[in-house]
């Protein structure tokens, strides 16, 4: 007998995978926590699998778990992509997208053409600003659709991809041998900076910041000109820069996460779809680079 997976409930798993808690989860989604468990309960039955356990950080994929969760991403990304193929053309309105400032010349491109061209009637309006900045403007419900990124151990949004944070610096440079370290910094509320000020004050290496005043362009040419080194995850490294080695004298840095979030409440098609380009142009690349 020929059995159909509901989609609303593949769509609240892989929310719960992301989020690792039910409460997040059904805020979310603007459901109640009973709902979200019992949808979660009704998606076992079906597969008749556990797909969830407990610890003490919240919930945790079981092993099958896992394995669904890269299947139900695929299965959500077709059915967005159908939905956005046959009925893209009269997808109409205006959608906010918040974005930080390291992610926008890597991110743009691979995202808002392509949605652009499927969706002409709907307005993108760009905000950039830090993680921190942009997770509290979600909340709020002043942007629609954004990119943030988080410690990977306490991420509570879409995991889109894990990155490692690395330290970079001048091609040829010595900024990084320099004590106290110089260094250089987006903005006061970038959500690398406290993890950055604690490695180095664990390896006790002395720093003095050069610059964090909410420039991106800024701050990478006080790297690219060696007044200082900056923090930046792996696939963002700009390719005039470089990568310090492991014996640069640095503390290693920690997992960072790219979530995806989606403002709470009822959403249009429009900021749907515009989250649905952003899954599938971040599976694409997961794709074209294994």
């Amino acid at each position: 007998m020929i059995r159909n997976l509901d989609t609303a409930l593949v769509r609240t798993f892989v929310t719960v995978a992301g989020c690792r808690n039910m409460t997040v989860a059904a805020d979310r989604l603007a459901l109640t926590q009973g709902a979200v468990s019992q949808q979660i309960r009704r998606l076992e039955d079906v597969l008749q699998v556990a797909l969830f356990d407990r610890d003490r950080r919240g919930l945790k994929l079981t092993p099958q778990g896992e394995r669904l969760l890269g299947l139900s991403k695929r299965f959500l990304e077709i059915n967005d992509e159908i939905l956005s193929e046959m009925n893209g053309a009269a997808v109409r309105g205006k959608v906010r997208f918040g974005i930080p400032h390291d992610l926008v010349t890597s991110c743009l491109p691979r995202v808002l053409p392509a949605f652009a061209d499927a969706n002409p009637n709907v307005d993108v309006e760009l905000v950039c600003g830090s993680s921190p900045d942009l997770s509290a403007a979600i909340d709020r419900g002043d942007v629609d659709v954004a990119l943030v990124e988080e410690r990977a151990d306490s991420a509570r949004g879409e995991c889109l991809g894990v990155e490692r944070l690395l330290w970079i610096g001048a091609r040829n440079g010595t900024a990084h041998r320099k004590r106290p370290l110089p260094l250089s910094i987006v903005s006061e509320t970038c959500v690398f900076r406290q993890t950055v000020h604690e490695a180095l004050r664990d390896e006790g290496v002395d720093w003095r910041m050069v610059f964090e005043n909410g420039n991106i362009d800024a701050t990478m040419t006080t790297v690219r000109t060696d007044m200082a080194v900056t923090p930046s995850l792996a696939s963002f490294v700009p390719p005039d820069l470089r990568v310090l080695p492991p014996d640069a004298g640095l503390p290693q840095l920690p997992n960072f996460s790219i979530g995806l979030f989606v403002r709470s409440g009822d959403t249009d098609r429009a900021v749907d779809e515009l989250a649905a380009h952003i899954r599938r142009a971040f599976v694409g690349e997961k794709r074209d680079a294994a």
